[in-house]
């Protein structure tokens, strides 16, 4: 089970990749084939359902060309 915290990250995530997605007009499928992963996959790391690897991040950060804080940006999560 997710702690809050990481369900937020997750959700946080997940949307900051959707819009670094569409910003640069590509499909969810588009991003899997780049990625190595389905668009499946892709559908559930942009809805916060999928708790992604470091190096998946960093793949996604490399087809996108974007920067940690674009992704991971604007984290005011609390401690728990």
């Amino acid at each position: 089970m997710h702690k809050i915290r990481d369900i937020q990250l997750m959700a946080m995530f997940g949307r900051n990749l959707q819009i670094a997605r569409i910003a640069r007009n590509l499909t969810q499928q588009d991003l899997g084939l780049v990625v190595k992963t389905s668009q499946t996959q892709i559908s559930r790391i942009e809805s916060g359902n999928y708790n992604i690897s470091i190096s998946m991040a960093y793949e996604l950060m490399k087809a996108l060309k974007v920067e940690a804080n674009e992704l991971f940006g604007m984290v005011h999560l609390t401690r728990i």
